[in-house]
């Protein structure tokens, strides 16, 4: 699987890059055919509290999923997104497997 994370319009931290890199990696567990996992990281409208957004692309041969959240920390947009990226994931292994 290749991880791609990219920080728009701020310079991620090593420790945020960490985090986001073991969440990521957790999706393997559920999927292993994932091709490559895209994250993007922005901070939209400064001016709110709830104003940093993960959106996570996940791609498997045939189709993709994608996932955004926006939350007060990048952690906690991450986990999220992550999580949502797990239930679509376990929706397309049940339809596989119902035919």
């Amino acid at each position: 699987m290749k991880l791609r994370i990219q920080a728009i319009n701020f310079d991620a931290t090593a420790g945020l890059e960490a985090y986001v890199n073991k969440k990521a990696q957790k999706l393997e567990k559920f999927f292993d055919e994932i091709i490559n996992v895209d994250i993007y990281l922005k901070v939209t409208k400064p001016e709110s509290a709830a104003n940093k957004e993960a959106e996570i692309k996940a791609s498997i041969p045939g189709t993709e999923f994608f996932a955004s959240k926006t939350c007060d920390t990048f952690e906690e947009a991450v986990d999220l997104s992550v999580d949502a990226i797990e239930k679509q994931i376990h929706k397309f292994k049940e339809k596989a497997s119902n035919k």
